[in-house]
């Protein structure tokens, strides 16, 4: 929504306009305004906090407001809260005012199906599980109006196709939001007990913990893929006929992973040993790894370095792992006759194995400077007729069949002109370097 087109525009201020009809207050209903405000106040600090931490939006206090109030009221908690948060781009106003418009009318909706369903006797008098029905009911309505909206605003500002704008968003919003619905359901319940409203209010604590929590997690996240993008980014500057080749193994190390059934936290400690499993050419001469003729046996025990080298640039970073071993083994083969220590068997770490097989798969299906791209078929039997000598069975047949489901793209990772003409690759050594079957380490 940086430069919003006039439809987008006029689809705000359609749903502005919209949502203020939705504030006209009932009449013979009277809302207790000094809850509203108390409600009011609550969302817009939880949201200014939550914001700036960058962890959500704290739809309880939301939902509490549905659940306790008549309608109109219910869609004043949201209207402070959004219109002061902050927003990540321009233009701010009109930002401001789509998330304002969007909340209230989701807020609306969810007071209107609450009050429809006897929700508000329902809090005055829990009766469990009764009071979960209207409760529920009600966030799937406030769930429904931000899908609808969101939809929209996608189409008309974003220009995606409707037949994609609102595929997905209902299902990856329903299970958090639901779980926030529990917490303003809780939170109505203490309000309306003896224990008034301030016993309501430390419902909101264990949440402020887990936002806490979320927020540290992201950073954290943030900061490891800041690591393996600066170190990505250092090999593809000095070897720059491999360009792509790194983020290339670690998607075929990620299937091959998955195919294993490793749950989702090695997977995710595959795709960075795969990612990162050259980074050790930091330290090996540029003039080696951009040689267009045969390595010498001198350069060639140079560049067999490579492993030892990024394993001691990596090994102090903690959260990759078993990946630090896939950096320093994933050049040793089966048969121990590879490098850098010539191990065989099951004595090579399982994620040496898996990165050692996406490797020479990207390596044979990627056109370089020194060799055409083979086909992927023509590539996996070379890689099944190496199965037992160079590579593991298992890990071969793995990407074979994950291929068979999902399919490959290879690309050309130089951009050199020459990649695109080059003939048959010479003895290159260590590239051919990470080719197989022919004695090249």
């Amino acid at each position: 929504m940086d430069a919003v087109p006039a439809r987008a525009r006029v689809y705000v201020a359609v749903v502005a306009l919209t949502a203020l009809l939705c504030l006209r207050p009932l009449p013979a209903v009277h809302a207790p305004w000094w809850a509203v405000l108390l409600l009011a106040g609550l969302y817009a600090g939880s949201e200014l906090v939550a914001r700036s931490r960058f962890v959500g939006t704290c739809y309880p206090v939301l939902l509490a407001g549905a659940f306790l109030l008549p309608p109109p009221a219910a869609a004043l908690v949201a209207l402070p809260g959004a219109l002061l948060a902050p927003v990540p781009r321009r233009p701010l106003g009109l930002r401001r005012v789509w998330r304002a418009a969007q909340l209230t009318l989701a807020v609306w909706a969810a007071a209107c199906v609450h009050w429809r369903l006897g929700g508000r006797d329902a809090v005055v008098e829990p009766a469990f599980p009764y009071a979960l029905v209207p409760a529920g009911a009600a966030v799937l309505a406030f769930c429904l109006v931000l899908t609808v909206l969101d939809g929209g605003i996608l189409t008309l500002a974003d220009h995606v196709p409707p037949s994609r704008a609102w595929r997905g968003l209902l299902s990856r919003s329903l299970a958090p939001i639901a779980v926030h619905g529990l917490a303003g359901l809780m939170m109505a319940v203490l309000w309306r007990s003896p224990y008034g409203p301030v016993a309501a209010l430390l419902v909101l604590l264990p949440m402020c913990v887990a936002w806490w929590a979320f927020a540290q997690y992201h950073r954290e996240r943030a900061a490891h893929q800041a690591t393996i993008r600066a170190l990505v980014q250092a090999v593809d500057i000095k070897d720059g006929y491999t360009r792509g080749h790194s983020e290339r193994v670690g998607q075929a190390s990620m299937m091959i992973a998955r195919e294993l059934g490793m749950d989702d936290e090695r997977v995710e400690t595959l795709r960075f040993a795969g990612i990162l499993h050259d980074v050790g050419k930091l330290g090996v001469p540029t003039r080696l790894l951009r040689k267009d003729g045969p390595l010498t046996p001198e350069e060639r025990r140079v560049i067999e370095l490579h492993p030892e080298y990024g394993h001691e640039m990596v090994r102090g970073i903690r959260f990759l792992g078993e990946a630090r071993a896939a950096v320093l083994h994933h050049h040793e083969r089966l048969d121990g006759s590879g490098y850098p220590y010539g191990l065989a068997g099951d004595r090579i770490p399982e994620s040496a194995r898996v990165v050692a097989v996406a490797d020479a798969f990207d390596a044979m299906t990627s056109t370089r400077s020194y060799s055409r791209a083979r086909p992927v078929a023509t590539a996996l039997a070379e890689l099944q007729r190496c199965a037992g000598g160079q590579f593991d069975p298992r890990m071969v047949r793995a990407l074979v069949r994950a291929l068979g489901r999902h399919g490959w793209r290879p690309s050309v990772t130089a951009d050199s002109p020459l990649a695109r003409t080059a003939g048959p690759a010479p003895d290159r050594g260590e590239d051919a370097r990470d080719s197989v079957g022919r004695g090249a380490p």
